[in-house]
């Protein structure tokens, strides 16, 4: 069953200069249920803007976005992005937690606020998604009292309080120091073997190999190819590909 589907998807932006960039160009993606897909490139390739089209952080120039069969680019108002967000979990290179509110308090209030869940069923779910990202002891620490890896798994938390179909991660762990990151790459990893659909933005290329189904790589706006972590890392079929795979692996 797929569960994203991206067909023809073009993103431009406007340049200061009045010149026209082509982040995204004629990307092409279905997603299965369950399915873990990693995608790598370049910076600037349009990963980013690729990932934070699915629930229209960035509004797609052409093309069309299904999550479920619902079309996420129908005209908004045919589509409601409001509850389309609720169902898509994101996880941000930087953590966005609010400062003022303990960790369980920032898992919670989107249950609360958006869904009208009783706080104390909140608290409850709250409780249980800590001791999944393995937080269980930092329940009433503010974000100034944990570490990055620590904030970034209450990020996730927060994404998972909502009960989304889907999970996307744009970079999560590229503003961690180099020993939180196996912290946050393991709740991911568990994530993953739960059954989760992610689609991942990560140079991680062990997570890839532990845990994606496929990888996707792309350079200036396009796919270039799409292949299983061991096909493409060790026997990739585009010469920008191996290029690119040479620098970092």
């Amino acid at each position: 069953m797929v569960r994203i589907r991206i067909e023809h998807l073009y993103k431009d932006f406007m340049t200061p200069a009045k010149k026209i960039v082509h982040a995204v160009k004629d990307a092409s993606l279905a997603v299965d249920h369950g399915e873990v897909v990693l995608i790598i490139g370049p910076s600037g390739s349009g990963k980013s803007t690729l990932l934070r089209s699915i629930n229209k952080l960035e509004i797609p120039t052409a093309g069309h976005i299904y999550i479920d069969d619902e079309e996420v680019t129908a005209p908004s108002n045919l589509v409601d992005i409001r509850k389309i967000r609720e169902e898509v979990g994101m996880v941000f290179q930087n953590f966005n937690l609010f400062p003022h509110l303990s960790a369980i308090d920032n898992i919670i209030l989107a249950p609360i606020k958006v869904k009208g869940m009783e706080r104390e069923q909140a608290k409850a779910l709250g409780r249980q998604l800590l001791e999944k990202v393995g937080l269980s002891e930092k329940e009433v620490s503010f974000p100034s009292q944990l570490s990055g890896g620590q904030q970034q798994r209450v990020a996730i938390a927060r994404a998972l309080a909502m009960n989304p179909k889907v999970m996307l991660f744009d970079e999560p762990t590229s503003a961690l120091d180099p020993e939180m990151i196996k912290e946050v790459l393991d709740v991911m990893l568990s994530l993953a073997r739960s059954g989760m659909t992610m689609l991942v933005v990560s140079h991680e290329m062990g997570f890839a190999s532990a845990a994606a189904d496929r990888v996707v790589f792309m350079d200036e706006g396009e796919i270039i190819e799409i292949d299983t972590p061991g096909n493409l890392f060790n026997n990739p079929k585009s010469p920008r590909t191996k290029l690119f795979l040479d620098h970092i692996l």
